[in-house]
């Protein structure tokens, strides 16, 4: 009988595949070109995902994917996650994170596999000694190096996020004044050198011409509050309140969003939304700038305080600014931020 499964280039059958991605959101995010274009290649494969479990809902809905693994940090649940893996008996595993939990995993599976370029000491002479020998190329293309043995190509569709009808918020969760439009703002990062201060976003609030919503998860409130109760009614602090694919559908249904490097800017891209991505110690040229199709991608904008000598201090960021003056947010072009911002509210009223 005629096997009809598709083949990798040494003519194995490609039956069932691993990705390996742990975090974060907006890494996660960034994967899911690779899923899409895997299982189109391979309609008949069983598409198996690895993450923290604290990502799993961000592929929960994603049709490509099959099965989810949560990972956990016990090292008595990790090594029973291995068992379970290797009944699964993969055919081919992609490393997307490439560190050496992923390492181990791959190690203990035995089978093939392949991994992407992270250059790490490229990243290290920049943030170490403003060398840019970065290649122009985004991360996500860099990601399809891991599959090129398996003859998958960029198909070009951008990013992807799915959402479920649960998943979008009652209209009356917001006020009422909303329903004609709003923008978001997400107001936190992991690290706090990606963050727009809160007197940053205040100055923004203070000139946007429509209302706006501020994202974040349970540690922004306290920042988030501060801001709203600086602007009054045309803010509306929605940190912590809602799941991550909420806060996705409340970002799908906004007009724009003003976001620094961090897992919002990358949902937003994946939904294919007008993204202000506002830069501090990180830098465009590691590869992870907005993933936007061309129409919208000349509706966004990237902001960033060029010149500074400072500037990358680190490829993830830190408590503090090492410098002490946070120039790299402090300085930034409020009015060319809320000019933007406010095209977007005009563009609207057009309709």
């Amino acid at each position: 009988m005629e096997d009809n499964a598709e083949k990798s280039e040494d003519d194995t059958p490609i039956k069932k595949i691993l990705i390996i991605r742990f975090s974060s959101i907006g890494d996660i995010v960034l994967t899911t070109p690779i899923i899409r274009c895997v299982k189109k290649k391979y309609p008949e494969a069983e598409i198996h995902y690895l993450t923290k479990q604290q990502n799993v809902a961000i592929l929960q809905n994603n049709p490509y994917v099959d099965k989810i693994f949560a990972l956990d940090a016990h090292a008595s649940v990790f090594h029973s996650l291995i068992r379970e893996l290797r009944t699964e008996n993969y055919d081919f595993v992609v490393d997307l994170h490439k560190n050496l939990r992923s390492l181990r995993v791959i190690l203990a599976l035995k089978k093939p596999f392949a991994s992407f370029p992270k250059l790490n000491f490229k990243k290290f002479l920049l943030v170490r000694f403003k060398k840019n020998l970065m290649p122009k190329v985004h991360i996500v293309d860099r990601y399809f190096k891991a599959v090129e043995s398996l003859k998958v190509e960029n198909d070009n569709k951008g990013l992807d996020y799915f959402l479920l009808e649960e998943d979008f918020i009652p209209n009356d969760a917001l006020p009422l004044s909303f329903q004609n439009g709003y923008i978001c703002i997400a107001v936190g990062s992991k690290h706090n050198t990606k963050q727009m201060p809160a007197e940053m976003i205040i100055r923004i609030c203070q000139k946007i011409n429509g209302q706006i919503l501020l994202i974040g998860d349970l540690n922004d409130k306290p920042k988030a509050n501060r801001i709203e109760n600086a602007i009054g009614s045309r803010v509306f602090n929605a940190c912590g309140s809602f799941s991550i694919n909420q806060t996705a559908a409340l970002i799908e249904n906004s007009l724009g969003i003003i976001t620094p490097d961090t897992g919002a800017m990358h949902i937003a891209s994946a939904l294919k939304k007008n993204i202000i991505s506002v830069w501090g110690n990180t830098v465009k040229e590691f590869g992870m700038y907005p993933y936007l199709p061309k129409e919208v991608e000349e509706r966004s904008l990237i902001c960033e305080v060029e010149g500074l000598k400072c500037r990358p201090c680190s490829k993830l960021g830190y408590k503090k600014c090492p410098k002490k003056h946070f120039n790299c947010m402090r300085l930034q072009d409020i009015d060319k931020i809320v000019k933007r911002a406010n095209s977007w509210f005009e563009d609207n009223s057009e309709y």
